[in-house]
């Protein structure tokens, strides 16, 4: 079993990474995205780049990424993996033990803290001052990835710093027992999903925000992904249909 997180990545696009492996859905916006394997590949990669070759982070540091389900999202928490990086938000976080601490409203959430880089929502931007961070970054989420009009001050851009960086990560360090845990955690959310390697699998990212449903699952499996973000329901047969969605978590 692979001991770096983002190997489940790796091994999920190794077959065809051309095939679209996640399309990223907003009723909300009207906004559909669509990434093969290998565009998303790249965004890690430089996310991942980043990470090592600017901030020299790797194994034993952390990162905070205050963001919604979303494909750059998707991005980042990969490329944070990919990096041997320890990933803590309200959303997920994994204990060395394998357990998890649950969102945020739970007796039990996570307290914010300090972390050696931070991700976060422009939107999240108050939230993000309870987790002190030497180098911090914001990110718009727009459509067309394009970068924010307006960088907070004491924030860089996501957007317009990754792009920077190369396309291709491969050192792929260790990443200690908190990224074996979550690889085994994965393993055991799909198939308790019932994912199989030949589903393409919708998801409403609102009732499942947790990465470990709308990311690692199924990738974990081998399976590609429809993520939908303010779902309508009317639209959800056609989606089905339009996208060959074998498999709905809603």
């Amino acid at each position: 079993m692979a001991d770096n997180i983002a190997r489940v990545f790796a091994d999920a696009i190794a077959s065809d990474p051309n095939r679209p492996l996640l399309t990223w859905y907003d009723d909300a916006t009207g906004e559909r995205t669509e990434l093969s394997g290998a565009t998303l590949a790249n965004w890690v990669a430089k996310t991942a780049n980043l990470l090592v070759d600017e901030l020299a982070l790797g194994p034993g540091d952390t990162a905070a990424v205050l963001l919604p389900p979303h494909w750059q999202s998707a991005a980042v928490l990969l490329g944070c993996w990919s990096a041997g990086l320890t990933v803590r938000s309200a959303e997920l976080t994994v204990r060395p033990d394998g357990s998890a601490i649950p969102p945020a409203g739970s007796a039990l959430a996570e307290q914010p803290g300090e972390v050696d880089v931070l991700f976060a929502a422009a939107d999240r931007l108050v939230e993000a001052d309870a987790w002190p961070a030497n180098d911090r970054y914001a990110l718009a989420l727009h459509p067309f990835a394009l970068p924010l009009r307006e960088v907070p001050a004491g924030f860089a851009d996501y957007v317009t710093e990754v792009r920077a960086h190369g396309d291709h990560f491969t050192a792929y360090p260790p990443g200690g027992p908190d990224h074996t845990a979550l690889r085994t955690r994965a393993a055991g959310r799909a198939l308790e999903l019932g994912i199989s390697p030949a589903d393409r699998l919708l998801v409403d990212v609102d009732r499942h925000p947790d990465p470990l449903d709308w990311l690692l699952a199924p990738l974990s499996a081998g399976a590609t992904m429809v993520l939908c973000a303010h779902p309508d329901p009317a639209r959800l047969a056609d989606r089905q249909s339009t996208e060959r969605v074998t498999r709905t978590l809603a």
